[in-house]
């Protein structure tokens, strides 16, 4: 099961008949395991990893560290499903370390985020603090370099 899933995490395009080939398994085996796999929500969805800079789509994406205190009862949980409920909220990560909670939040502008982190996110009761990092260039995402533009070799003419 484990080599069907990162077939199609690596590419979710594969068919059946594909990845049967590539595994070795039956196709009817891949189907009925991409089945089962949906349907216990080992696969969540299906997505395409586009390049908006080379594009004339406008978006900003932030990276938002955020600090909480754990509610009684529902520790880090009634707080996330709060955060994540937010269509601007692309991901939502609890970690270890000097923050409790990764967010990744998309907007149309810097103006737009900041106002997300300002009205909606910082004011969650529980949130303690928040430090917002605005992703400048993409250089690789889910194991996918961006194409990046060859460097120029300095060159140097010896007379």
């Amino acid at each position: 099961m484990n080599e069907i899933l990162k077939l199609l995490e690596e590419d979710s395009r594969y068919t059946p008949a594909q990845i049967a080939a590539m595994t070795g398994k039956d196709e009817q085996y891949v189907r009925d395991t991409v089945k089962r796999c949906e349907a216990e929500h080992i696969i969540n969805g299906y997505t395409t990893l586009v390049d908006w800079d080379r594009t004339s789509e406008e978006a900003v994406t932030a990276f938002i560290e955020v600090k909480i205190t754990p509610q009684r009862d529902d520790g880090y949980d009634r707080i996330a499903r709060r955060i994540y409920q937010y269509d601007e909220v692309e991901s939502l990560y609890l970690m270890s370390g000097s923050f409790d909670f990764s967010v990744i939040v998309s907007g149309k502008s810097l103006r737009e985020v900041s106002r997300f982190v300002a009205e909606k996110l910082a004011p969650i009761e529980g949130v303690i603090s928040t430090a917002t990092h605005f992703i400048m260039k993409r250089y690789k995402d889910k194991h996918r370099a961006f194409l990046v533009e060859p460097e120029q070799e300095e060159r140097t003419l010896f007379i």
